[in-house]
């Protein structure tokens, strides 16, 4: 992976609105009581970097994205809509056509110039999505557009496709499917191929509301100061991980037998103990990993096919630092998978429940590792016609003004070429050593 790019120059073009290229409903849609939680009040970032083609010469890719960003938002009209705050901190969007945001621009940099990068964060990826408004250290989410796309092309032919999605709106699967479906457009596609569907009623809260679990992943862990939350971003060290063949043998040579592991829980039991033996927490403080369970391909789920709103659920595994890493990994690994199970449909409208009676509160952060497992999100599909991308993938290695808190697993090849599962871990610098130390006896093989 590139560790820096040349000295490079991005001519950015007057931002413009892009509206649906046909006149679309105009109406009222209430985000579900997922949708609007207060961890959702962020925009997620992705990037996509492409080569040159040369079927495509001569053709623009940044026109040619935006015609097809227009008509895809016929179908996917509340994405060109705004939100709206009503009463109990309920978001809607107004669907008036009032368009997403798009920039082009141009680099003087090749698709070469960025080497193998193959896991988050895309090098200076601020130069290569295009930024919202920020208020006092705030990004709103109200009364602003829900997408921003720049696309930047390079001088070698190829471009970089950056956009940024309001959580609220889609989660990975479903900006995903808006993506394809602008590729679709954009290679000749009369419609998308799959119709989007609305469906946010399937996760409204109960009336009355009435939460059936306890919900750790919204209250703080009783103990004392977590330095994660006070180590200013110039003290983080950042690595990243690759989980191979040969690691993840070593872990499941740790798990206990008869015991079946994906590789998700395997990564997250050895990161998780892993990072809070290093982070040096006391034995008798409380320690979580908070994950994302996704609810799309359960049959107890029924989602409409084409939904494209969150579909998921923090589900959180609690124990104290010294059980943690005292005993052995299969102890995590027990944990990881009774807190992965517990998501139910029902476990969803409890969150639901809970939002609405208690104002729609932000996770909790302290002393919590919080993973989101985008590896099967196929970013790397993602084809306007130019070939698959080079990289495809966040924009950064995690989201949130705090560094290292919370974390995205993904795919990518490591040094050998062998498709591994990447964590771009972020941890105070002198807390890594530790930390790979920790990860090298996990993952040696026994």
């Amino acid at each position: 992976m590139a560790s820096s790019l040349p000295a490079f120059t991005v001519r950015r073009g007057e931002p413009v609105l892009v509206a649906p290229a046909e006149p679309t409903p105009r109406e009222v849609k209430p985000l579900s009581d997922i949708d609007d939680g207060e961890g959702m009040r962020f925009y997620s970032s992705g990037i996509h970097l492409y080569r040159s083609n040369p079927a495509k010469a001569g053709q623009d890719p940044a026109r040619v994205i935006r015609e097809a960003l227009a008509r895809a938002l016929v179908p996917y009209y509340p994405l060109a809509g705004r939100l709206r705050e009503e009463k109990g901190r309920k978001l809607v969007v107004d669907c008036a056509g009032q368009g997403v945001m798009f920039a082009e621009a141009d680099a003087d940099l090749t698709a070469d110039d960025f080497g193998d990068v193959q896991s988050p964060p895309f090098p200076c990826f601020e130069s290569f999505i295009l930024e919202s408004t920020t208020i006092a250290g705030v990004e709103p989410v109200v009364d602003r557009p829900l997408l921003y796309i720049q696309v930047t092309r390079l001088k070698c032919g190829g471009f970089i496709f950056g956009q940024r999605f309001c959580h609220c709106i889609v989660d990975a699967p479903g900006g995903m499917q808006f993506e394809k479906a602008i590729c679709e457009l954009a290679c000749g596609a009369g419609a998308p191929s799959v119709a989007p569907a609305w469906g946010r009623e399937m996760f409204m809260a109960r009336r009355p509301p009435r939460p059936s679990y306890p919900h750790l992943e919204y209250r703080e862990p009783a103990g004392g100061h977590d330095r994660m939350l006070s180590t200013p971003p110039a003290d983080m060290a950042r690595v990243p991980f690759f989980f191979g063949a040969r690691e993840i043998a070593g872990l499941r040579q740790r798990a206990p037998p008869g015991m079946r592991c994906s590789r998700f829980e395997l990564v997250a039991a050895c990161i998780w103990r892993s990072r809070t033996a290093a982070l040096g927490y006391s034995p008798d403080e409380e320690v979580r990993l908070s994950f994302i369970v996704n609810a799309r391909g359960r049959p107890e789920i029924p989602l409409p096919d084409g939904f494209y709103g969150n579909a998921f659920a923090y589900s959180v595994a609690a124990t104290t630092a010294g059980e943690l890493c005292g005993r052995d990994l299969g102890y995590a690994l027990e944990l990881v998978k009774k807190a992965k199970a517990a998501v139910t449909h029902d476990y969803l409208l409890s969150v639901a429940d809970l939002m609405v009676l208690e104002g729609r509160p932000l996770f909790a952060l302290s002393r919590t590792y919080i993973v989101s497992d985008v590896s099967h999100a196929g970013f790397k599909s993602v084809d306007f016609g130019w070939g698959k991308a080079v990289y495809g993938g966040p924009a950064k290695g995690g989201e949130g003004p705090l560094p290292g808190v919370t974390n995205y697993f993904s795919r990518a090849k490591n040094g050998k070429g062998e498709e591994c599962t990447v964590v771009p871990v972020c941890l105070p610098k002198d807390a890594m050593e530790k930390f790979q130390l920790e990860v090298e006896g996990l993952t040696a093989e026994l």
